[in-house]
């Protein structure tokens, strides 16, 4: 058995049982004739000779973000633990149960339990979910070395509390309170929700490249030219993106992220660089570093493979002011009247 640099997906996965304590995901190349495929695949390239990157791509994978406790060293994971891997994939997806978004599935498989997303009222189940893709990585961090993102600066750590303090005793004093997907403003780039509207299209010319993201159908459209940096005073939800070829490789730079966009903490000061490579027909490696010296006390670099997908995308229908967020504040104000007449 190899190790191949693209998952595997899973359509239909063995049933099994859930037994054991998992701690990531990984990738298992089974056999001699993926390999063989793999060597007599050619990168297209466009009219311009660059690699031609068009398409729809999906991050599908079921590979955390930061590596789990008790895996600090180890990048890949055992054959028994990625067997038992899909043995416990298997059983939560045909088990009808909630759906597990993002990191939420690979953290069922830790703790053997599959938790709602909202216990309160219940929540999609899980055929609303994409098939998840199977890597034999442990996390998708690859920098810190023990795959887990660097401790915040002490300032950063006081901001990150005191903003969690004041979601929970302000949940919906105003539309401000509520994070920017649930206005349908943003998800944020980069976008780490693995599973759920994660699919991709990029269209590419000589001179610019658009990434369409499915989620709020957000478009990036960057310039491959020289061209000159806006001005410092002028932020933006995704930034303003530069990009550049080296070798087959797309380089994108983006500085000048609005305050309000935050990304774990990090704002308007974050400097994000992101490198595309197809690696495969199927697979685009997708690495991305972040240095923001105001809220880590390090940059971190992070890498997802993308699977390639012959289905189109879909606009997701969200917009600003929709119902749900009215009904929010209207059903945050019904329980602010009835405190007041209970005498809370």
């Amino acid at each position: 058995m190899g190790i191949c640099a693209r998952p595997i997906k899973l359509n239909k996965p063995n049933p099994g049982k859930l037994t054991g304590m998992l701690l990531a995901a990984g990738v298992l190349c089974c056999g001699g004739s993926l390999l063989a495929q793999e060597s007599s695949w050619q990168l297209s390239r466009t009219i311009d000779g660059h690699p031609d990157f068009q398409g729809v791509w999906a991050n599908n994978s079921i590979t955390p973000l930061e590596r789990a406790v008790g895996f600090e060293n180890r990048e890949l994971l055992s054959d028994d633990e990625y067997a038992r891997l899909r043995a416990g994939v298997a059983e939560i997806t045909d088990g009808g149960g909630d759906a597990q978004f993002g990191d939420g599935f690979f953290d069922a498989l830790v703790s053997g339990e599959v938790q709602s997303y909202d216990p309160s009222t219940g929540n999609y189940d899980q055929t609303w979910m994409s098939h998840r893709n199977l890597e034999r990585r442990t996390s998708l961090i690859v920098d810190p070395a023990n795959g887990r993102l660097p401790p915040y600066t002490d300032v950063a750590a006081a901001k990150v509390t005191a903003r969690l303090e004041h979601i929970e005793q302000h949940p919906a004093d105003s539309w401000t309170d509520r994070p920017l997907q649930e206005r349908c403003i943003t998800y944020g780039m980069p976008y780490l929700l693995a599973g759920y509207n994660s699919y991709y299209q990029i269209v590419q010319s000589k001179d610019y490249v658009a990434i369409i993201q499915e989620m709020i159908h957000d478009v990036r459209v960057i310039p491959l030219i020289p061209k000159s940096a806006i001005d410092e005073k002028i932020r933006l939800w995704h930034g303003d993106s530069r990009g550049y070829w080296d070798g087959d490789t797309l380089v994108i730079e983006t500085a000048n992220f609005s305050d309000a966009s935050d990304l774990r903490g990090s704002a308007g000061k974050r400097v994000f660089m992101e490198k595309f490579t197809r690696t495969a027909a199927d697979n685009l490696q997708y690495e991305f570093t972040i240095e923001d010296a105001s809220t880590w006390t390090a940059p971190w670099t992070a890498v997802i493979n993308y699977s390639s997908s012959e289905d189109p995308i879909f606009e997701y229908a969200c917009h600003e002011g929709n119902y749900g967020l009215s009904g929010i504040l209207s059903g945050h104000r019904a329980q602010e009247q009835a405190a007041n007449s209970n005498g809370n």
